[in-house]
């Protein structure tokens, strides 16, 4: 557990986690006029000093690499000249389909018995955890993740009291360091360049999550796709065989209970756009960012469902 305190202890707090979200947004907005540090970080509300410093804690980097990097993806769409939803993404400062998640993530489907019954005899252990983007709330069953949510500081009750209205029958134990131990299995391994610390691979990280047939699909098919990168609603579609169920799969993507590993945040319009995301559109193109800034390539896959449930 040492090693995972280690890990946790390094990630940001929401206060800071804003701060970062903020100057990536700035960033993002003012590349073509190349602005100074002093400018980014007054914009953020730190001296040149402090702002520099905690932006390369999260990113491995400054923030004048980070605007290099900004500036020479925008720099090669414009090349490359390719109508592609990775081309148009340069939108938001990114393009690439580099993946921060070095994990390999199997999806499973809460059986119908354990929908129907609310809950009843499944043990929850929850708790609150510092992530690269802020707190979150996390619940574990002893079949895998079942929430991952992020949140603001002073929203914990209300956060929670919404994990158990979707479980209202189960049984809530709080576990703060159950999941630190989750947080850091999934950001530790797959920090930005200059931060990854080496590790020997482990097993998949099980995600079982209730659903319709239809969600489980569009879930399944988010994970396949956000493995390779920026994709679109229509991609997802395309995925599932329902080509014309866009507005559908895009109410199945904002239904997701597990945020990062079912990566909605990869979802971008398909004019490129950023569009929305339930956790708030600086946290969607901060996630964007530390996906692009990472080198290792991506692992992550899923397992089939052979039984979903019905609608």
């Amino acid at each position: 557990m040492d090693g995972m305190s280690s890990l946790t202890d390094s990630f940001v707090d929401s206060r800071d986690f804003a701060r970062i979200a903020r100057s990536i947004r700035f960033i993002d907005s003012h590349f073509r006029e190349q602005p100074r540090l002093a400018a980014i970080a007054a914009d953020a509300g730190l001296s040149e000093f402090h702002f520099n410093r905690l932006f390369r804690r999260w990113a491995g980097l400054t923030p004048k690499q980070y605007l290099a990097f900004v500036t020479g993806s925008a720099a090669k769409s414009v090349l490359e000249r390719q109508p592609s939803v990775l081309d148009a993404s340069f939108s938001v400062g990114l393009s690439g389909p580099g993946r921060l998640h070095d994990l390999v993530v199997s999806l499973e489907a809460v059986t119908p018995g354990e929908l129907k019954s609310q809950g009843r005899g499944v043990v929850i252990r929850h708790g609150f955890s510092d992530t690269p983007f802020g707190r979150a709330l996390i619940g574990v069953t002893e079949r895998g993740v079942c929430h991952l949510s992020f949140i603001e500081l002073g929203d914990e009750s209300a956060a929670l009291n919404e994990l158990k209205q979707r479980w209202p029958r189960a049984r809530f134990d709080r576990d703060d360091d159950r999941a630190a131990s989750v947080a850091a299995r999934i950001w530790g391994r797959s920090q930005p360049s200059g931060q990854r610390k080496s590790s020997r691979r482990e097993p998949p990280l099980t995600v079982a999550v209730p659903g319709t047939n239809f969600q489980l699909k569009v879930w399944r098919a988010l994970i396949d796709l956000g493995a390779r990168g920026i994709t679109t609603y229509t991609d997802i579609a395309t995925a599932i065989r329902a080509p014309g169920s866009t507005r559908a799969v895009g109410n199945a993507v904002g239904a997701n209970p597990v945020a990062w590993l079912i990566p909605c945040h990869q979802v971008l319009r398909k004019s490129g756009a950023l569009g929305g995301y339930h956790w708030g559109p600086d946290r969607k193109r901060a996630m964007l960012a530390w996906d692009a800034l990472c080198n290792v390539q991506p692992t992550v896959s899923r397992r089939s469902v052979n039984r979903g449930l019905r609608a």
